[in-house]
């Protein structure tokens, strides 16, 4: 990989060969980070070069990935729509074209993790592992199953008990191992990380394997390809164990460092008000998180004790990040004003970044004229009781013309 100096601790500075089967600091066990020749980056890709490819994918940034080549079969990831939303900018207290929706709902198994699965399958298979496992609170798990079905890998997956049903019929549909864990997170991602090192299976866990987090960055370069590189002043990013907003973080660095964009946008970092030891910290702009209880219905992001602190509270840092939590009820009106008003169906958690902009606003966090960019991590029919919830159950008639004019009002 011409294009990979190698990895990083981000911890205590250690450097490692980027190898496929790179997981912790072999000094400290801390968590690496892929480190990108930008020369290298910069002659062998530009602008115009990524105007005239045909690949509409995640793997069109190969220059920015840690690979050599990506085989087939495999899923379509990437390449999800980036929506104008003026309707809705207008319902949060925005201007007309300064809102953009990005609905990563779109996305195969219907969330932004599919991007960091599809890239643990294709290390995995440069690694000769047949085998790939991770704990997750849902939409990594029906990810990784759905793509490793395709690449004919086995899959072993650890979700709490409390996972929604639609996740984890995705889950046995795509004929994963599955194995509910009477527990909270931190258990099930204990008992996953026993099972990968007793077994040798290859680790999805994202905040284990460094590569994981090179798939997810991949939204950023999206976006600002579709803004024509010229960037919003804001990312909104819902936070659950720190990955997706450290992904997303350093996509936009990598562009900034290969001469792609010119700024860097501000982040805001979204927690649940249930659930937000990140947040809590990154208010402070601290690296000393405290463990919290897992109490929010938004179940992708209730993580209370994160498994990659260090990564989010960098990226919140450096980004000078909002840090904004939000209540349920906030997420649920979220959920509404998403779908009433741009036609985007989002799960709790991939509402909850939108939420933030509308609490942001309030609050006059967000200075008039701002432009912001909301990403929608994952699609409503992944938690459909919680959809119900909050757009509220249909009338139910008899059919009978009178009996419709009568409930007209209700309707």
């Amino acid at each position: 990989m011409r294009n990979v100096v190698g990895a990083r601790c981000v911890s205590c500075g250690t450097r490692a060969e980027a190898v496929p089967g790179l997981t912790v600091c072999p000094k400290c066990g801390g968590i690496m980070d892929i480190e990108y020749d930008y020369d290298y980056i910069r002659s062998h890709l530009t602008k115009e070069d990524l105007a005239q490819r045909n690949e509409r994918s995640m793997w069109r940034y190969l220059e920015f990935l840690p690979v050599e080549k990506v085989g087939k079969p495999r899923l379509r990831v990437g390449a999800s729509p980036l929506y104008q939303a003026d309707r809705l900018a207008k319902a949060l207290g925005l201007g007309e074209g300064k809102l953009y929706i990005k609905d990563d709902g779109q996305n195969p198994t219907a969330s932004l993790k599919d991007r960091a699965s599809a890239m643990a399958v294709v290390k995995a298979g440069e690694a000769g592992m047949t085998e790939i496992a991770c704990s997750s609170t849902g939409n990594a798990a029906s990810s990784l199953a759905g793509n490793a079905a395709v690449a004919g890998l086995t899959a072993y997956i650890f979700v709490p008990a409390r996972a929604p049903k639609g996740k984890v019929a995705q889950l046995r549909m795509f004929g994963a191992h599955v194995v509910l864990v009477d527990g909270s997170y931190e258990d099930t991602f204990r008992i996953s990380a026993e099972a990968i090192d007793h077994f040798g299976w290859y680790n999805r866990n994202a905040a284990i394997n460094p590569y994981l987090m090179e798939g997810k960055k991949t939204v950023s370069l999206e976006i600002a390809e579709q803004l024509g590189f010229k960037m919003t002043d804001y990312v909104a990013v819902s936070v659950g164990d720190g990955c997706t907003i450290a992904g997303v973080w350093k996509g936009f660095k990598d562009l900034y460092e290969a001469g792609f964009i010119d700024r860097l946008p501000r982040l805001i970092s979204v927690q649940a008000s249930g659930c937000c030891p990140i947040n809590t910290a990154g208010a402070k702009r601290s690296f000393d998180w405290t463990p919290q209880e897992e109490n929010t219905i938004a179940d992708s992001i209730a993580v209370g004790v994160p498994r990659n602190p260090v990564k989010a509270l960098k990226a919140i840092s450096e980004s000078d990040a909002l840090t904004v939590n939000v209540s349920d009820e906030e997420i649920y009106d979220a959920m509404k004003l998403l779908g009433r008003y741009a036609g985007v169906f989002a799960e709790p958690a991939g509402a909850a970044a939108t939420a933030g902009i509308r609490k942001a606003v309030a609050e006059g966090l967000i200075e008039e004229g701002a432009s912001i960019t909301t990403i929608v991590t994952g699609n409503g029919l992944k938690d459909v009781a919680n959809a119900i919830k909050a757009a509220g159950e249909p009338v139910k008639i008899k059919p009978d013309m009178e009996e419709l004019m009568n409930i007209m009002d209700r309707l």
